[in-house]
């Protein structure tokens, strides 16, 4: 395990060194890190951003290269665009870095906590800067990009559709989808940063009470069936209280018709 020091030396080594490189115009740091971490578990999570699109991959290369002598357990690549990657980096004391390298006019934000750590030409600041006004001006922050309700509800027949086929792992995963959706309209009634969202333990003490009461013991179709019903209405209860969300009529007699049916 590593002290908030090491953390803060490893901090302090990776921007010196990232920051460094001619192919890197600036580092953005994003998380709770921005603003003081979270606890002793957090990573460090960083945004490099290269000059030349052209320069991406290797600026990928280079980063990795340079966690790599940090004293790595093990590092992963991930690519999500042509020219946007992401370095994940394990070290042997456990402190993890999660590194995105974006060229600069890619650049984006996700959620109000970043901070401009390095920034070679003032252009890093400028785009950052930019992207935030489009972000505090979209009239809905974090989108889902699904029909929450629709989803919710269609999880909710399939789920009894498995359980009538005695398909419990299948219907066990549902379950956790229709779970999934009430979190997320909850997280969003309470206006926390949806992007990568996991402080679930922050939520209204009320709430997490009653997701926590979902959970039943032995898997049994009638235990599921109880749970599913506990979950359908925590959903309808945070649904009712979102700005965000809603059923139509048509869908909410389906869920309730289903409700019936099995009840």
């Amino acid at each position: 395990m590593y002290s908030s020091e090491e953390r803060s030396a490893y901090f302090e080594k990776a921007i010196r060194k990232i920051g460094a490189s001619d192919l890197v115009e600036g580092i953005v740091q994003l998380g709770s890190g921005v603003i003081g971490y979270k606890d002793g578990y957090s990573d460090i999570d960083l945004m490099v951003a290269s000059s030349k699109i052209e320069d991406a991959e290797i600026t990928r290369d280079f980063v990795r290269e340079t966690l790599s002598d940090f004293g790595k357990s093990y590092i992963k690549e991930k690519q999500f665009s042509k020219d946007i990657f992401l370095v994940i980096a394990i070290l042997q004391n456990g402190l993890e870095f999660n590194v995105s390298i974006v060229p600069r006019e890619f650049l984006s934000v996700k959620s109000p906590l970043w901070k401009v750590v390095v920034d070679k030409t003032g252009l890093v600041t400028e785009k950052m800067e930019t992207e935030n006004k489009k972000f505090e001006n979209k009239p809905i922050k974090y989108n889902v990009g699904v029909d929450v309700a629709f989803e919710f509800v269609y999880c909710a027949l399939a789920l009894e559709k498995e359980l009538k086929r005695s398909n419990f792992i299948y219907a066990l995963k549902k379950l956790e989808d229709m779970r999934d959706y009430t979190l997320i309209v909850q997280a969003l009634n309470e206006e926390k940063k949806l992007h990568q969202f996991k402080a679930y333990e922050t939520l209204d003490a009320d709430f997490i009470k009653s997701y926590l009461s979902t959970f039943s013991g032995e898997v049994s179709a009638d235990n599921l069936r109880v749970s599913a019903e506990k979950v359908k209405e925590l959903f309808m209860e945070t649904l009712n209280q979102s700005s965000i969300f809603s059923m139509d009529h048509d869908l909410e007699q389906l869920l309730y018709r289903n409700m019936a049916n099995i009840s």
